[in-house]
């Protein structure tokens, strides 16, 4: 089998590792955001669902 990376894989790998970067940035700063903003209650306030009376 041979070792050697091809250019093509190699850049394949560069897109795939600056993919990888920019995704964990994103993720960190989206978990910054959510730390920074306490949410009451949990993830999504509960709402009655339209035509559906409480009855």
């Amino acid at each position: 089998m041979n070792k050697k990376a091809t250019p093509a894989e190699a850049a394949k790998a560069a897109r795939l590792a600056a993919a990888l970067r920019e995704n964990l940035k994103r993720r960190k700063a989206q978990a910054r955001a959510r730390a920074d903003k306490p949410e009451k209650g949990g993830a999504a306030p509960e709402k009655p669902e339209p035509g559906q009376s409480g009855d």
